[in-house]
């Protein structure tokens, strides 16, 4: 029998692992970054075209490469990080396995410029799908730039497979942050189709991330520090008020590398236990110091696992050390049943030294000198003689009032004030009295319409369903999931076929969001025009809106827009159609009537009404049933013996 197996020719290997290496146009973004970092850089340039789909371009004034390493860096498995085995365990670098280049290079035009400091020539290297195309000398600044044009050329299947645009280039901006928090120390710049989305001087921690996520993040922040022997943590957690319902500014650095943890994640989240509202997540930006030597990187390509020796100490630290700055800066709530709050300083006040207080007095100010009044002597006289008296009340006693001293008033004074009026008031009996109330209620409906209405009552159970009598039994309506489907309907059509009206505010409203997030906003804009809103303003990390649609309140925008982001933060599809339907829908459920509402019966008969006057009324947006019915047959079997 003749042998079957045999080795796969290179550029074969090198596409299998480019399949694991690079995913997307965000695997290249996150893999040419770290090895500018790697390279010493201090400033770090990103240029985009078509979400990476076109061209991906990193710059960097590292230190460069020699001839010989910029032919060889293309190789399989050539890295300058490690040279044993051992030195896995002792990692200060991001990249290691040495499978980036080559991956890259088989799946996409390649373009490689570099020059060392000490060199007064560079390398200019062309690669298209693992073939040199062409290697020259030629005059270069210091540093190294890599273009990576046309991803997966050559593998038609896989370029078939990236999303839009907007969800390829919203990945970008991931990795890009990420890098980009985890060294504040370097300087990062991102275009996209030549405009300028990113400029994150250097800075210290917390003011690259006030850079990255707009200058409101600054008043969210908490700061973390605890240095302790397994790990030295720092960084800032957010204020719990300032949860939100997505998990997008949660970051964790280990050793200045981003990683996902749902162990540590859940210390976090414990940390915070009783201080959020129920499917609320915190922000947080903690980085981690460990040794080397405890760690385990090598157990994912992507290397954002990671594998700790002592994971229950971790744990442990982390959110005592959560706990307690949420504690040390009154942001989780004490109770001091000692402490008296009305003695506290107000801050205004701290520091300064306290004044006498002026007092003016009216030395010639006397109550008692009107006319009408009796003299003083006669209340003292008559109080003194019902104390010592002692059987007398002080009802029965005509010179004494319990609510002090009394004045005398003349009956002439206030008949006076009626002279003139007619006196034929008094003969009018109550019965003859018609108030407005009983006019407009008994006008309102008629006995046949009263009848009717009774008789078709519906009843709200548990404020979460709406039973009312059909004829062949009852009909039994879930109310959020009704509200869901009327909404959902209403906002579609506005989208689709006319412009939905908008009531305009009297102030603007101003909401802060970060750079990514104004990106989707600025995509959604003319589909939420539609539903209603009326943007006035778009600025670098806020959006001014002066009108509203008429079904939201002032207060429910923030939230309506945070949650309608974190919808499509993750899959936006390409046609339009498709994503009117994913904000009318993410618009319904964020704004549909709550489970536990209370309703009134009007409110239960409108609902169910146009319910039915929908065009699909059985299931909600998200295909659940929005109501059943129940036979009185059915009934009927429940109570037979």
């Amino acid at each position: 029998m003749s042998s079957i197996i045999q080795l796969l020719p290179d550029h074969v290997a090198n596409q299998i692992a480019a399949g694991e290496v690079v995913q997307r146009p965000a695997s290249v973004v996150k893999e040419l970054i770290e090895n500018a970092v790697d390279a010493g850089a201090t400033e770090i340039k990103l240029i985009v075209k078509d979400a990476g789909k076109t061209l991906i371009q990193v710059i960097d004034n590292g230190k460069g490469m020699s001839v010989t390493d910029a032919r060889l860096c293309f190789e399989r498995h050539a890295t300058s990080k490690i040279r044993h085995a051992e030195d896995l365990f002792s990692l200060h670098t991001k990249g290691f396995r040495g499978e980036a280049l080559a991956s890259i290079a088989a799946i996409a035009h390649v373009e490689m410029k570099t020059k060392q400091d000490q060199e007064e020539l560079g390398t200019h290297i062309v690669i298209e799908g693992s073939k040199f195309v062409s290697q020259e000398v030629a005059v270069l600044p210091k540093g190294t730039s890599f273009s990576v044009k046309n991803l997966f050329f050559n593998i038609p299947a896989r370029r078939n497979f990236l999303k839009s645009d907007t969800v390829e280039f919203r990945h970008v901006i991931d990795e890009f942050e990420r890098v980009a928090l985890a060294h504040a120390n370097i300087h990062f710049v991102l275009f996209h189709n030549g405009s300028e989305m990113f400029n994150l001087p250097a800075s210290n921690f917390r003011q690259r991330i006030v850079n990255v996520f707009g200058g409101k993040t600054n008043e969210k922040l908490v700061p973390v520090k605890e240095s302790t022997e397994i790990v030295e943590i720092q960084g800032f957690v957010g204020k719990p008020e300032f949860a939100k319902k997505s998990r997008g500014e949660q970051f964790f650095f280990v050793n200045d590398r981003f990683i996902k943890s749902p162990y540590l994640h859940h210390a976090v989240m414990a940390a915070y236990e009783g201080l959020l509202k129920d499917g609320c997540q915190p922000s947080y930006f903690l980085y981690l110091d460990l040794p080397p030597h405890t760690i385990d990187i090598n157990i994912h390509p992507t290397k954002t696992e990671i594998k700790f020796d002592d994971e229950q100490a971790l744990y442990a630290i982390l959110r005592s050390s959560i706990k307690h700055s949420l504690g040390q800066f009154n942001v989780a709530p004490v109770l001091d049943f000692e402490r008296d709050a009305t003695l506290d300083t107000p801050y205004d006040y701290t520091g300064k030294d306290a004044e006498t207080p002026l007092i003016q007095v009216d030395a010639n100010f006397n109550p008692f000198l009107e006319e009408d009044t009796k003299p003083v002597t006669n209340f003292s006289a008559s109080f003194s003689g019902n104390m010592t008296s002692g059987t007398r009340s002080a009802g029965s006693n005509p010179s004494f009032s319990a609510g002090g001293y009394k004045k005398e008033t003349s009956g002439q004074n206030w008949e006076s004030l009626y002279v003139g009026l007619k006196q034929a008031t008094e003969e009018v009996e109550i019965g003859e009295i018609q108030l407005e109330s009983e006019e407009v209620t008994g006008s309102l409906f008629d006995e046949h319409t009263i009848d009717e209405v009774s008789n078709n009552r519906t009843y709200q159970i548990h404020k979460k369903y709406i039973v009312s009598p059909i004829k062949s039994g009852m009909l039994i309506v879930d109310q959020r999931r009704a509200h869901q489907r009327i909404l959902y309907e209403q906002f579609l059509t506005n989208i689709t076929v006319h412009q939905a009206s908008s009531q305009q505010l009297l102030f603007p409203l101003e909401l802060y969001f970060s750079k990514a997030e104004l990106a989707i906003i600025t995509e959604l804009k003319p589909s939420l025009e539609s539903t209603g809103f009326v943007f006035e303003a778009f600025h670098d990390d806020r959006v001014t809106i002066s009108g509203l649609p008429v079904n939201v309140a002032e207060s429910e925008v923030a939230i309506l827009l945070e949650e309608l982001i974190g919808d499509l933060q993750g899959e936006l599809p390409e046609n339009s159609f498709s994503q009117c339907d994913r904000i009318a829908k993410s618009m319904a459920r964020s704004l549909a009537v709550k489970t536990g509402t209370y309703l009134t019966e009007h409110e239960q008969e409108t609902m169910v009404n146009t319910l039915f006057a929908c065009k699909e009324p059985n299931v909600s947006p998200f295909l659940k049933p929005t109501f059943i019915t129940m036979r009185v047959e059915d009934i009927d079997k429940r109570f037979a013996l």
